[in-house]
């Protein structure tokens, strides 16, 4: 009874003291956020009641606030004592929040702050000749380095400034290539944005997309090139959405920004009608999808049709992207129609006349790592649309319409707006950083490192820091593996697509031989992707090539940062390539590669009703809706809505939660265990998606 009555009272003691804002404010100035607080006073309220024997000091001053002669603050030191026992960063608090001051990063750059740049932004739409401009004075310049954010951006200004007469080097994450036969480096380079240097001087600099300076995950590269890069002239290119942002920015350098303004070359125009078949389809025309899945479905249903159509999608590799691309660009070939996703918003040029939004939402992922449908924005609406009617190709007006009649006033609506200015630019915490940290806090993982980083760092208003989630997502898989802080650093930084397993499987196994200090030979590499492949005879196939294509990148990324350990990048390249061939023949052959995953044809309208959760709501100025999608299906304006879209098997195997495979098993037993085995044949001819879902896998 006694016990009880003291935990009682010492429960409501402790209580008190967590509910006082002037302790969590106290707390909050020692380093204690509202999370750390929470999580420190859950150990500590538990050490309270639990432990046999208090502390001495701890037990008179508890005794004294029950017996009413103390103060519920005079808790306070004794918490703080525990508090710095599993949150050890608080002892060196002062030291770690200078570290993670990110306030002024253009003092980061101390190169650049010593010379004087010129900044020419140049701004306009897609097809407007801005980067035409800023890439002709880079060509004129005596050195000059173009920072990109694709692979294929990089590779164009290197074979456009060769072609030129313009000695030009290649470097992106997985390729270094050097004109000069003796391997020096030539006064112009053309990079991806993440791999440009602060530390070589050139005269001009051109930084392609300069509005992604606001990306959540890549931002930083375009900060770091901004205010890194020691060029006399920097050229930036992009929206105008991004002027006032970077003349603000550059204010804090103390450089003026020239701006230089451009209009589109080539008009497009919103059409009044909708594609509403693809009977309707013409040359030139281009289907834009938000998933692999429509791409597959669409391009299937094309070619039933007696029509042939190129298809381009974000993981292919480089090289099949432009087979696809020239395909369909070139006028002596029957492929007349391309199906692509959002990936063709920049990087490729494609001679299309029409582009149709096959649909308005795209998925993504938020905050909380939930899944959701979002309607595009503006400026991402724009991105694509500008793609058709371009000045270097045979159509000289484009087109834009939606696959559905009741997305084309929203799409209009979105449109009209105009794209939100942009007002923030990204950071990300550097090696160096995060070594010192590890300095502070030795027993800390990198993950936990990182978090705290985070969590401690100041940024000036106009900075945010990036999304870390990929980068603690690697530094979690591989926390187990011995590797020092460095190196486990570079491996996390390693631009890998999370979502394939095979992908994940592989730098696991790296990181693991890495770890042993064993080189990861051609002969190792061979064994583990089963090398050589054969051609995909499905979809699954085709994507898990894909993957291997992946699995091959990572190792030229790693091979580039740790060359004694991944040695043999030559064969590996000339695998690659081999690969890549692989690929482009199956992609060349795709709608064979989905009859073999599902025989069934449907037609496409009702195809993507599967994809459509209802109807969209009306934007606001940013391209946003004010209403997302209802629950409820619906069909075409004149047609009869199918109820498809609510029953519980469609849902599932839309939301991934289900495959086509368990539906058809489960369709089997449930006949079998009722004893009517027809059931299962007639619910799958009955319902539309039970026909089609297997066109998306």
């Amino acid at each position: 009874f006694w016990d009880f009555y003291r935990n009682n009272e010492l429960l409501k003691v402790v209580n008190r003291f967590y509910k006082r804002k002037e302790m969590q404010k106290l707390a909050a100035d020692h380093g204690l956020d509202a999370r750390l607080f929470h999580q420190a006073f859950i150990s500590f309220r538990k050490q309270v009641l639990e432990m046999t024997s208090l502390p001495a000091d701890l037990h008179i001053v508890l005794s004294d606030i029950c017996c009413g002669a103390g103060h519920i603050d005079d808790i306070y030191p004794y918490f703080m004592r525990h508090a710095k026992q599993i949150f050890p960063m608080l002892d060196c608090m002062d030291d770690l929040r200078k570290i993670s001051d990110l306030r002024v990063p253009a003092n980061w750059y101390p190169e650049a702050r010593a010379i004087q740049r010129k900044v020419v932004f140049h701004a306009g739409p897609t097809n407007s000749g801005k980067t035409y401009h800023a890439i002709q004075r880079y060509l004129a310049a005596k050195s000059g380095v173009y920072c990109g954010p694709l692979k294929l951006l990089a590779h164009e200004i290197f074979e456009k400034s060769n072609s030129a007469g313009v000695p030009c080097d290649l470097v992106t994450g997985e390729e270094r290539t050097f004109v000069d036969v003796d391997g020096r480096a030539s006064g112009h380079v053309a990079c991806t944005i993440e791999m440009c240097s602060v530390t070589t001087p050139y005269e001009v600099a051109v930084i392609d997309e300069i509005q992604m300076i606001r990306d959540l995950s890549r931002g930083w590269a375009w900060t770091r090139a901004l205010l890194g890069l020691c060029a006399e002239e920097i050229h930036v290119c992009g929206e105008p959405a991004a002027i006032d942002f970077i003349k603000e920015l550059m204010y804090t350098t103390g450089e003026e920004v020239e701006v230089h303004t451009y209009q589109r070359l080539t008009p497009f125009a919103i059409l009044d009608h909708a594609l509403e078949s693809l009977d309707n389809l013409r040359p030139g025309d281009c289907i834009v999808c938000f998933s692999k899945n429509d791409i597959y479905s669409i391009s299937r249903q094309i070619e039933a049709r007696g029509l042939e159509c190129a298809v381009i999608y974000g993981s292919l590799p480089p090289g099949t992207k432009l087979s696809q691309a020239k395909k369909f660009n070139d006028p002596d070939d029957p492929c007349k129609i391309l199906v692509a996703t959002d990936a063709i918003g920049m990087g490729l040029n494609l001679s299309i006349k029409r582009i149709i939004f096959n649909t308005l939402v795209k998925p993504n992922v938020n905050e909380k790592g939930e899944k959701q449908m979002e309607t595009i924005s503006t400026s991402q609406a724009l991105q694509i649309a500008g793609r058709a009617g371009r000045f270097s190709s045979k159509f000289k007006e484009g087109e834009v319409t939606t696959m559905h009649r009741d997305d084309l006033p929203v799409l209009k609506e979105i449109l009209s707006h105009s794209v939100d200015p942009i007002e923030t630019a990204g950071l990300h915490p550097t090696a160096e950083q995060i070594e010192m940290f590890a300095y502070h806090l030795p027993d800390a993982t990198l993950s936990n490192l990182v978090d705290i980083f985070v969590s401690l760092s100041q940024v000036d208003g106009m900075y945010f820091v990036c999304n870390i989630d990929d980068f603690k997502f690697l530094a979690d898989m591989i926390q187990h593996i011995p590797l020092n802080l460095r190196s486990r650093y570079v491996f996390c930084t390693a631009p890998i697509n999370k979502k394939q397993p095979f992908v994940c499987t592989s730098f696991l196994k790296f990181a693991r031989q890495f770890s042993r200090d064993e080189p990861l030979t051609f002969d190792w590499v061979c064994r583990h992707i089963s090398w050589p492949l054969p051609p995909p005879k499905n979809i699954k196939d085709l994507v898990h090539l894909e993957a291997v294509h992946d699995v091959l990148d990572l190792y030229l990324w790693l091979s580039y940062r740790f060359m004694d350990m991944f040695p043999d990048t030559a064969f590996i390249r000339q695998i690659q390539q081999e690969l890549d061939d692989i690929i482009q023949q199956g992609v060349r052959n795709i709608t064979r590669l989905i009859r073999a995953t599902d025989t069934n044809v449907t037609d496409p309208l009702q195809t993507q009703q599967n994809s459509r959760s209802g109807h969209i709501g009306s934007a606001n100025n940013s391209g946003r809706t004010v209403s997302n999608y209802s629950t409820g299906g619906r069909g075409l304006r004149g047609q009869r809505s199918s109820g498809m879209d609510s029953s519980l098997a469609s849902r599932l195997v839309r939301d991934g939660l289900l495959t086509p495979d368990l539906l058809q098993q489960l369709q089997k037993e449930w006949s079998k265990e009722q004893g009517q085995d027809f059931i299962a044949t007639e619910v799958y001819k009955s319902d539309p998606l039970c026909s089609t879902c297997t066109d998306f896998y």
